[in-house]
């Protein structure tokens, strides 16, 4: 079911399926929408409510000049929870979706039994991401949306899912089409100004989920292996052979991993 709710003055859209006491709330990443879970939702709508919203400037919801940073995302996500009289959920991230889950932890954690990253982290960016971040915006001002998410979307993936399937890769790509330079900026943005936030993992007494790919560029498994032993109850995977996209190169394994997670969750309140 597709479903609307305003946030700030503008449209925002999420998928709503299944049905649980404890929903699942799936954070889409960078020139990413809410349907690269889709592969993720078709599967555990068997077993419990899945709710994946379109962030601000995404998929079907409208762009919001109002929105600087990843806590203004956590607020969207406040505002969701609270459109839809949630009072407690699990959370999980892909990418820029981990950090936005991170900052909604840390301001709004009564609303969480659990979270997690899916090839996300922590660690704030180095002054060398920074820097190329900033490269990443000149971009986009100059060439658009498009030629950025060509030029860096097929990095993102394994060697061997990139030969097998190109036309998947060039399909996301495409997606940049859709996207306003702004909006692609806007993130980039909060996620270089983004605090470290390792304090909330050692801080957490909640269950945490990560995910993690041998082949991940953009967010390496050393970076991943020294947080993972931070937070008291840790559910950690390694996906071999994986880039940065787990939830498309390793569909099946990753719905496993998730399903196991909430069955935990579930069943240690």
């Amino acid at each position: 079911m597709d479903a609307v709710f305003i946030y700030k003055d503008f449209t925002v859209h999420y998928q709503k399926e299944g049905n649980s006491a404890i929903p699942v709330i799936l954070i889409h990443g960078f020139a990413e929408d809410g349907y690269v879970w889709d592969g993720q939702l078709a599967f555990l709508k068997e077993y419990t409510q899945v709710i994946v919203p379109h962030l601000p400037g995404s998929g079907r919801s409208d762009y919001n000049p109002q929105l600087s940073s990843v806590e203004d995302y956590a607020g969207c996500l406040l505002a969701l929870l609270q459109h839809e009289k949630i009072e407690t959920c699990i959370m999980l991230g892909h990418s820029m979706g981990g950090y936005i889950t991170l900052a909604f932890t840390e301001d709004h954690s009564q609303y969480l039994r659990a979270f997690g990253f899916i090839h996300s982290t922590a660690f704030a960016d180095s002054e060398e991401k920074k820097q190329n971040r900033l490269k990443g915006i000149a971009m986009m001002e100059e060439y658009g949306s498009y030629a950025f998410t060509k030029s860096t979307t097929p990095n993102l993936f394994s060697k061997a899912y990139k030969d097998k399937f190109s036309g998947r890769i060039d399909a996301l790509v495409n997606k940049g089409t859709g996207f306003k330079k702004e909006a692609l900026q806007q993130y980039y943005r909060a996620m270089m100004m983004r605090p470290d936030r390792t304090l909330v993992l050692r801080n957490s007494k909640m269950p945490v989920l990560f995910v993690a790919g041998t082949e991940d560029v953009a967010v390496p498994l050393a970076d991943v292996l020294q947080q993972v032993h931070m937070p008291k109850i840790s559910f950690f995977h390694i996906l071999e052979n994986t880039g940065h996209m787990g939830m498309w190169e390793e569909t099946e394994k990753t719905n496993d991993f998730i399903l196991n997670f909430i069955n935990y969750v579930n069943t240690n309140p």
